[in-house]
């Protein structure tokens, strides 16, 4: 009797196992899957994208760049190479929506310190203001981290150039307006393989936390 019941409770068991085993399987089958679109000129609003790179419609990489950050160290794609980051274009004395981005991205960069992975990259737009040492004393007021965010000053046109044809951040008119003001909420998330996989609205914080969330995604 008592092995009849041994038997009974170690079908049981099998049953439950295999029961479970299904449950599990067909869950995982049935479970959206995230994904993260990378984008290519051809796939964003055509106000973003300069007229020379609209038709691309794959393998569009942030290309080489060398700028100076707060420490006076010139900063390169080097410096990201395998690394995810976010990038985004701001300048010290913008009164309106930088403030907000800044305490956003600072928020941001608490979420990411201890993980090696992943920087962030602040280009100003005001070069020509934004010195080396008005960018440290904007650091040291906010907090920044210098390994895990460079705020990085340069040649104007380097910088408009690289907002507009590779970056896709900012809306672009005629082409002599190429090199004018480029002033844009966005935050762009790179992977790495220098991908643009996202856009977020860095004056929004629940974009952010968003922002936030496919980091990690890319950070598997």
């Amino acid at each position: 009797m008592r092995i009849e019941n041994k038997k009974h409770i170690g079908f049981i068991i099998v049953f439950a196992f295999i029961l479970t085993s299904i449950f599990v399987g067909i869950y995982t089958l049935l479970k959206p899957q995230k994904k993260l679109r990378i984008y290519n000129p051809r796939d964003v609003n055509p106000e973003l994208v300069d007229t020379t790179v609209q038709h691309i419609g794959y393998n569009h990489i942030i290309p080489d760049f060398e700028f100076t950050n707060q420490n006076g160290k010139l900063i390169s794609q080097k410096d990201y190479e395998g690394k995810i980051y976010v990038a985004d274009f701001f300048f010290t004395t913008c009164p309106t929506i930088c403030p907000i981005m800044t305490d956003n991205m600072v928020w941001l960069q608490d979420k990411i310190k201890n993980n090696p992975k992943v920087m962030l990259l602040s280009h100003s737009v005001t070069p020509d203001i934004d010195s080396v040492s008005v960018l440290k004393k904007y650091a040291i007021e906010k907090g920044v981290i210098d390994s895990k965010w460079n705020l990085v000053t340069g040649n104007k046109k380097d910088i408009y150039y690289i907002a507009r044809k590779s970056y896709l951040a900012v809306k672009t008119g005629k082409p002599e307006e190429m090199y004018d003001m480029v002033h844009t909420e966005n935050f762009i998330l790179i992977d790495q393989k220098r991908r643009i996989r996202g856009f977020y609205d860095g004056t929004n914080l629940e974009e952010v936390k968003k922002l936030y969330e496919d980091i990690l995604y890319l950070s598997e």
